[in-house]
C-alpha cells in the first residue's frame, strides 16, 4: 500500500472500499452543493503568516472544549449511519478517538447503539440529539445517554426538515435500501465491505430499532423516520432539553449571529457554527465565513466551535485562529474509517495533529493557546456579515 500522508490518500482508498451509495451519502450536499464546495474552498481563501527566526521547542497543540482536556482543540463530528460506512464504525471511530485524546460525537441515527458504544470504551463520549415529534422517545434517550455517562449532549437545530440530497435519491438510498440491478453489482463489487458487514449484528439503526413502540425491523423505522423530525421546534423546547439534561449542552447548526444569542440564552455551554456540511440549505454561508459575526455577537460568553469543510491540520488553524475554540471533522474520519477501520480513524487524527502542530511552528506560535487574527491574512470582506 503506497504512504499515506494525507487525508486524500484516506479519501480515495475509502471510495474504492465503500458502496457507492454510502461514498455518495458522505461525499455529497443538498441541491447544486455550492454550500458543501464552500465549505472547503473557502478555507484556502485565508492566507497563513509565516515568521522566522523564532524558538520553536516544546510546543504544544493541547487544549480544552467545555472544560474537557483534549489532546488538539478537535472532535469527531456526530455522522449517520457510520456503521454503514464500515461494520461496527461507531465503536472503531470512538475507540480510536479516546486512545487519541479527542472526543467523539454518536449520532442519533447511528447503526450502533449508545449501550453498544459504552460497553467498548472506558471514558464517556459525547451524544447528539435530534429533536423528534415523539417526545417519550427523546426523554428516554436521553436518559440512556445519562446512564451511559456521556458527558455532553450535542443538539442538532437544522434538522426540522430534511434537505434533499440528489445523489441519495439517484443511488435509491432509503431505508431499506432499494436493491435495483446496479446497487446489487455495486454491492458484490465491495466484497471486503460485505464480508465484514456480515460479520457483525449491528445492521438497524440502533438507537432506535426496538426502543419506539411498533419499531422492530428496518420497514417499520423507515415509516417512522419520514415524519419523525420535529418541524415546532423552538427556544422553549431546547431549554426543556437542557432541563432533561442537567449536563453540558452544544447546540450545533449556529449561522446567524441573532441565533447564537438565542443558544446563549437559553443556557448552552457550546455553539456549533455549521451549515450540516452542505447537507441541508444549499446557498448558506460556508461555515468559516459565518464564524466572525457570530463571534461577535456573542464574545467569551459563550464557547463557540466549527464544523464544515475541515480537512486538514491548516484547516484547524485557521478555524482556531479566527476564533473558534474548538473545530469538528466528519467527512475527514469517514474517510479514515472507510479505509482502514479504527486504524484508519487514528491514521486520519494523527494526520491532522502533526499538520496543526508543524504549521503553527512555521507561523511562530509554541502553543494553540496563542493563535489568532494575527497568524492570518483574510480577504476584505470574507466574513458573512449580513447588510441591511
Amino acid at each position: 500500500m503506497p504512504a499515506i500522508a494525507e487525508i486524500e490518500d484516506l479519501k480515495r482508498i475509502y471510495k474504492r472500499r465503500v458502496p457507492k451509495m454510502f461514498y455518495d451519502y458522505v461525499e455529497s450536499g443538498s441541491w447544486t452543493e455550492q454550500t458543501f464546495r464552500e465549505n472547503i474552498s473557502d478555507y484556502d481563501l485565508i492566507r497563513l503568516r509565516q515568521r522566522v527566526a523564532v524558538d520553536m521547542t516544546g510546543r504544544s497543540v493541547n487544549s480544552q472544549m467545555i472544560g474537557q482536556d483534549v489532546a488538539m482543540p478537535l472532535a469527531l463530528a456526530p455522522v449517520g449511519s457510520t456503521g454503514m460506512q464500515h461494520a461496527d464504525g461507531e465503536i472503531l471511530a470512538a475507540k480510536a478517538a479516546e486512545e487519541f485524546g479527542v472526543p467523539y460525537t454518536l449520532s442519533t441515527m447511528s447503526i450502533a447503539s449508545i449501550e453498544d458504544v459504552a460497553a467498548n470504551t472506558s471514558k464517556p463520549f459525547w451524544f447528539q440529539l435530534y429533536a423528534m415529534r415523539d417526545k417519550d422517545y427523546i426523554k428516554r434517550v436521553i436518559q440512556r445517554a445519562k446512564d451511559a455517562k456521556c458527558s455532553a449532549l450535542v443538539v442538532t437545530l437544522d434538522l426540522q426538515i430534511l434537505g434533499q440530497r440528489h445523489k441519495d435519491l439517484k443511488n435509491g438510498l432509503t431505508v431499506p435500501i432499494k436493491l435495483a440491478p446496479h446497487t446489487v453489482f455495486d454491492l458484490a463489487t465491495k466484497w471486503r465491505w460485505g464480508l465484514e458487514m456480515m460479520q457483525t449484528k449491528r445492521r438497524s439503526f440502533g438507537n432506535i430499532v426496538g426502543h419506539i413502540d411498533g419499531i422492530s425491523d428496518m420497514t417499520s423505522l423507515s415509516v417512522w423516520a419520514a415524519e419523525s423530525f420535529d418541524p415546532q421546534l423552538d427556544w422553549e423546547q431546547i431549554k426543556e432539553i437542557k432541563r432533561m439534561w442537567g449536563g453540558p449542552m452544544i447546540l450545533k447548526g449556529i449561522l446567524d449571529a441573532d441565533d447564537a444569542k438565542m443558544a446563549l440564552n437559553v443556557g448552552a455551554d457550546a455553539i456549533i457554527v455549521s451549515n450540516h456540511g452542505g447537507r441541508q440549505l444549499d446557498g448558506a454561508l460556508s461555515s468559516i465565513r459565518a464564524l466572525a459575526p457570530i463571534l461577535d455577537a456573542v464574545g467569551d460568553k459563550i464557547e463557540v466551535h466549527i464544523d464544515g469543510g475541515i480537512r486538514s491540520g491548516q484547516d484547524v488553524l485557521k478555524a482556531i485562529s479566527m476564533g473558534a475554540k474548538g473545530a469538528y471533522i466528519g467527512r475527514a474520519y469517514i474517510y479514515g474509517l472507510g479505509a482502514m477501520g479504527q486504524k484508519g480513524v487514528a491514521k486520519a487524527l494523527e494526520i491532522i495533529h502533526k499538520e496543526l502542530d508543524t504549521t503553527m511552528a512555521l507561523c511562530g506560535e509554541k502553543s494553540v493557546q496563542n493563535l489568532g487574527r494575527h497568524n492570518l491574512l483574510v480577504p476584505e470582506n470574507f466574513e458573512g456579515r449580513w447588510q441591511d
